[in-house]
């Protein structure tokens, strides 16, 4: 791809997804940026004038950082008021299960719905001046007023209070306890957390801006990168052991000349011992020559 074919991709990118590719870095690291901003758009579309997030732009494009081999890991900016309940768990699920490296960075906020999604990476931070607002579940539109439709209610808040408690270092019931706070917001029941406050109750994980966000996902890229090449470096150690093994029995195959099948395990074992070379059991000795005979038929 030519210089100028890919800033039009990216402006193209940034103009109608708020995300951009970073990979003019010093490490070579190929990072996908990812924001979150105004409003969580659900089913139905917000209005011409508020700022939105689209969570239909959003899930194939996670899809497409997950399957992609040119992306290392996911880097979030979240500034959000909330939004749709589904569409804000839907976007934090397909998140948290990105199996590479995520790191998720809330500027002005990450309210309501917002909370799980700043807590859906592998590692959070929050800028000093950044706000979380955790507040029990609301609704729009027609509400019949019958125990079914609070039951349901109950069901949605237990499970964005469960999501926050799983991907973060704060219990459910301390979760329940700054949802349910009467004392705190001027219109609403709930708690509004500053930077700091966040950290300190295990919501997220460190304070910290841009530099320190990118830092940690380099690292971590970098982490991956060492398992990978550990796991790797195993196989072939696995598979150089499995072609010894291979040559050996082919090396006492090559000089014998027959031998009842039967006594074969054991006819080998002999042979490895006067070659000083440690014996097996009946069974891998007979793989071992199995696979040798197959080798070279």
């Amino acid at each position: 791809m030519g210089k100028e074919e890919k800033e039009e991709r990216s402006e193209t990118e940034i103009r109608e997804t708020g995300s951009v590719s970073l990979d003019e870095n010093r490490k070579n690291h190929r990072i996908k940026l990812l924001t979150i901003i105004g409003e969580i758009e659900g089913h139905e579309a917000v209005s011409g004038n508020t700022k939105a997030t689209k969570y239909e732009h959003l899930l194939p494009m996670l899809a497409e950082i997950e399957d992609s081999e040119e992306v290392d890991g996911l880097l979030i900016l979240l500034n959000t008021l909330g939004g749709d309940v589904e569409a804000g768990l839907s976007i934090a699920e397909m998140i948290a299960s990105i199996s590479k490296p995520t790191v998720s960075l809330v500027l002005g906020g990450s309210h309501s719905i917002g909370g799980p999604l700043a807590v859906s990476a592998k590692y959070s931070f929050i800028v000093p001046s950044g706000t979380m607002v955790i507040h029990p579940v609301r609704t729009n539109g027609m509400f019949i007023g019958v125990e079914q439709s609070l039951r349901n209610m109950i069901r949605t808040q237990d499970r964005i209070t469960r999501f926050l408690a799983e991907h973060s270092h704060i219990s459910k019931e301390r979760i329940e306890e700054l949802m349910l706070n009467p004392t705190e917001l001027v219109k609403d029941v709930g708690t509004l957390l500053e930077g700091r406050e966040a950290v300190e109750e295990g919501l997220i994980d460190a304070v910290g801006g841009m530099k320190d966000a990118l830092g940690k996902l380099h690292a971590m890229i970098e982490e991956e990168e060492k398992k990978k090449a550990s796991a790797k470096g195993g196989k072939n150690k696995r598979l150089t052991q499995q072609s010894r093994q291979i040559q050996e029995a082919t090396q006492y195959l090559t000089s014998i000349n027959w031998i009842t099948p039967a006594r074969e395990a054991e006819e080998y074992n002999y042979w490895r011992r006067d070659h000083g070379l440690k014996t097996l059991s009946v069974t891998t000795a007979r793989d071992h020559l199995k696979k040798a005979k197959e080798l070279h038929k």
